[in-house]
């Protein structure tokens, strides 16, 4: 036992921590480390065992105390002192007041696996919020039993062993005198049930893993990261206990002409020579399924952004839009005729770009400044 945590520290709880909040820790941290929440991390499911560890001791009225008392000692196979391993404070107060029974709670129902799902979305489909059919393997109440693992015709029995208790109490005679020791019971394995004609379907589980489709809505503004919860659509608890979740984790493929950042997009736009020095007015096609005019003035450079404000991706459970920004690319043409190539000959002459007297083109003037 050396080198075992302690399992309220697993817990997070303290030694005087009632059932309900041993209850609700477990919930907690099962969920958070779950194998299937977390694929990519490889101590989540050495975690996921040291958690129900714990609470399957600390869940347990009679294991509890016996912590309480021995430590992790007292739950091991073995004694000392010619005590059963099952002995504890409890016993004793039985044997010095009555012999008074505690029966063992009986083996609760265990709550569904949450599930993951991972979908893939359009920008389109994140800006306007769509419902998504999905398909999910999982564990459900089985339908031929109902969820009871008893053949259809069949019921279930109670333990004739433990008589419905999950726990037999055996009496020991020590040198203190006669003592009552509990312990699960081997057929039923504490459940206080057994089923003699399991269902064929389930193979008595009372869960069958199957296939099927689910609607998700996903609402608008969601972006790669976020994820949608679906109450109650993850396995299938036993014995009546709540189904677990669906997260569905969203991932959001990139555009091919805008790009996302927060709620704002950007949209690069072509411009020719003409354009950018002469201006012009563009329609700029949104999300929104319509254009919007954008007057580009005279002497436009490249990269220059112009804003479109409240055309940007909605905000999840919000009332207000991004904006959408424009940025200017000025594009070389790569081929000219000879028309368009005297013409520009002539804009250059007429710049002055071809004389030599104080008219210095940029590099030769950034020559000057570095070299003196």
């Amino acid at each position: 036992m050396i080198g075992k945590k302690d399992y309220y520290e697993i817990l997070g709880v303290s030694r005087t921590a009632s059932q309900e909040e041993i209850k609700q820790a477990y919930r907690k941290l099962a969920r958070k480390y779950h194998p299937d929440v977390n694929r990519n991390d490889a101590n989540a499911e050495e975690r996921f065992k040291e958690i129900n560890e714990a609470y399957e001791v600390l869940s347990d009225a009679q294991r509890r105390q016996r912590y309480d008392v021995y430590g992790h000692e007292g739950l091991s196979s073995s004694g000392g002192g010619g005590f059963s391993p099952d002995f504890g404070f409890g016993d004793l107060v039985d044997f010095f007041f009555g012999g008074r029974t505690h029966p063992g709670d009986r083996m609760a129902g265990e709550e569904g696996a949450d599930l993951r799902y991972d979908l893939e979305i359009t920008l389109e489909e994140a800006f306007s919020g769509v419902t998504k059919r999905i398909t999910v393997q999982r564990l459900r109440t089985c339908g031929a039993c109902s969820g009871t693992g008893a053949k259809p015709g069949t019921g279930v029995e109670v333990c004739p062993t433990c008589r419905g208790a999950g726990q037999i109490r055996h009496h020991q005679a020590t040198f203190l005198g006669s003592f009552s020791t509990v312990q699960t019971c081997p057929r039923c394995h504490g459940e206080g049930r057994v089923i003699r004609d399991p269902c064929m379907a389930c193979g008595g589980s009372g869960r069958a893993r199957r296939t099927d489709e689910i609607s998700v809505s996903i609402p608008a503004g969601v972006d790669s990261g976020m994820r949608v919860r679906v109450p109650g659509q993850g396995e299938s608890g036993t014995r009546g206990m709540r189904a677990g979740d669906l997260y569905v984790f969203i991932h959001v493929r990139e555009h091919e002409f805008l790009k996302r950042q927060g709620d704002d997009l950007i949209c690069e736009v072509p411009l020719s020579f003409t354009q950018a020095a002469l201006g012009c007015e563009l329609k700029i096609p949104t999300l929104k399924g319509e254009e919007v005019p954008l007057r580009i003035p005279p002497g436009t450079q490249s990269g220059t952004s112009f804003r479109l404000r409240g055309h940007g991706m909605p905000t999840v459970n919000g009332h207000r839009r991004g904006d959408l920004h424009v940025v200017t690319r000025v594009v070389t043409p790569t081929s000219l005729n000879a028309k368009q190539r005297q013409l520009l000959e002539q804009f250059a002459e007429a710049s002055g770009e071809h004389e030599d007297g104080d008219h210095k083109s940029f590099l030769e003037r950034m020559k000057e400044k570095l070299m003196g």
